[in-house]
């Protein structure tokens, strides 16, 4: 059954991490994040980080890699932020 609830866990990781790079790609494409939260992206950010060192605390590869690259997502959005605003 681990097996299952792994792959589960990995599908889960793969549709919540999708869903962030619409924003990232609009915001890199148009030059534009005026409508975007920095307070919002930078509390996420700092939740993403929490759970990816609790990832690698409980050695799941879903929680692992879901908040890797989602930190990563919303940290481009936040430079992008930044950058142009």
């Amino acid at each position: 059954m681990t097996n299952g609830i792994e792959i589960l866990g990995l599908l889960a990781a793969t549709l919540t991490t999708a869903a962030f790079v619409p924003q990232a790609y609009k915001a890199w494409k148009f030059k534009s994040t005026r409508d975007i939260s920095l307070t919002m992206y930078l509390v996420l950010f700092l939740g993403l980080l929490l759970w990816f060192v609790y990832g690698l605390y409980i050695d799941s590869l879903p929680v692992i890699l879901a908040n890797a690259v989602t930190g990563m997502l919303a940290f481009l959005v936040i430079l992008l932020k930044l950058r142009y605003k």
